[in-house]
């Protein structure tokens, strides 16, 4: 416990309306009576306006610059002892490394593979709070679209942005994918040492088409880490061209290759899944409607989690509602109080001493 304090001072300010408002009461009021003996004379005015008692109006103006005040006082939010509250923040590390190659634009999935992954994406983002998650967009190069986070606000933001030209080239180069991620552990993560080891995951999302070699071995050397991969597919067997659209964004047929024929991308899961079981991790295929995402998150949630931060909330006990409560009563009360004279003097005529 503590000493007294304000809350919110700042709203001492509305004091100044009340001066301006008993300035201004007071104002109008001697214009009125000076108007009045104007008009009727000094002997004549008083007979007309002795209906309404002065005292009472003062009594009434009373009750109501206090009733204001108290009700600013209960603004300034007047607190008096406070408690500490230990807030912790504990989760894993995610790089999720996006594959935003032209074959994620086929459409064999609706509405294309690469929409689909941003959708379920941001869901999952959502399901998985407290954690410190970083984006990486890949194709033939990789680029970092947000380091560990745990604000799920920025990182949705920076998902949704993801599209074909977020890399600087095209092709699917997983092993530059899985090292650049790798390097975002060591340069935005948690420091690592004997007595802190901080469980680490890499959230692959990919069609797996075009991969390029090399991706195995550093998939094994990060599972020398203690890192673990999870692959998500998207894309079905069957496969599906590739949209080709004019620099307007309309559809121009389909992308075709060196001999003509329409270009159809298929899923290869199974690269996939051996790059996650070199890391003892999990494959998983996306489907709609499908429960893919519960079973990742499921997955990620049984991996051990450390504390990343430790920070003390100071709570004060507000006592406002004391000064609001006598606020109220006190205007309440000039509710009630009437201006009106009681005993009036009888006139007597124009030569009544």
């Amino acid at each position: 416990m503590t000493g007294f304090r304000w809350g919110a001072s700042e709203n001492f300010n509305y004091l100044v309306w009340v001066i301006v408002f008993i300035a201004v009461y007071f104002i109008f009021r001697f214009r009125n009576v000076k108007r009045l003996n104007q008009a009727f004379g000094d002997r004549i005015a008083p007979y007309l306006s002795q209906s309404v008692s002065t005292s009472q109006q003062n009594i009434k103006l009373i009750f109501e610059v206090i009733g204001c005040v108290f009700l600013i006082i209960a603004m300034a939010r007047p607190q008096l002892g406070q408690t500490q509250q230990e807030i912790k923040s504990e989760g894993i590390e995610m790089m999720i490394v996006a594959d935003v190659s032209e074959s994620m634009l086929a459409e064999d999935i609706k509405p294309s593979r690469l929409e689909l992954m941003k959708v379920e994406l941001e869901k999952l983002v959502d399901m998985l709070p407290g954690n410190k998650i970083g984006l990486i967009a890949f194709a033939g190069s990789s680029a970092l679209m947000s380091p560990l986070t745990t604000d799920p606000g920025a990182l949705k933001m920076y998902i949704q942005s993801l599209d074909v030209n977020s890399v600087s080239s095209q092709g699917t180069n997983f092993q530059v994918a899985l090292s650049y991620a790798k390097e975002s552990f060591e340069k935005g993560g948690v420091t690592q040492s004997d007595n802190l080891k901080t469980t680490r995951v890499v959230l692959v999302l990919s069609d797996g088409e075009d991969q390029e070699p090399n991706a195995l071995d550093e998939a094994k050397k990060m599972s020398e880490l203690g890192i673990h991969i999870i692959t998500v597919a998207y894309g079905t067997e069957k496969g599906g061209s590739i949209p080709a659209r004019d620099i307007y964004g309309n559809l121009n047929g389909s992308k075709k290759d060196k001999s003509g024929q329409p270009i159809i991308t298929q899923v290869h899961g199974d690269f996939l899944k051996e790059i996650a079981e070199k890391t003892k991790g999990q494959f998983y295929t996306s489907s709609f409607g499908g429960d893919h995402l519960k079973s990742i998150v499921t997955n990620i949630n049984e991996f051990e989690k450390e504390e990343f931060a430790s920070s003390v909330n100071l709570q004060y006990d507000e006592k406002f509602v004391y000064p609001l409560g006598l606020g109220i009563l006190f205007l309440c009360l000039s509710f009630i109080i009437f201006n009106r004279n009681a005993n009036l003097s009888a006139w007597k005529g124009m030569y009544d001493n």
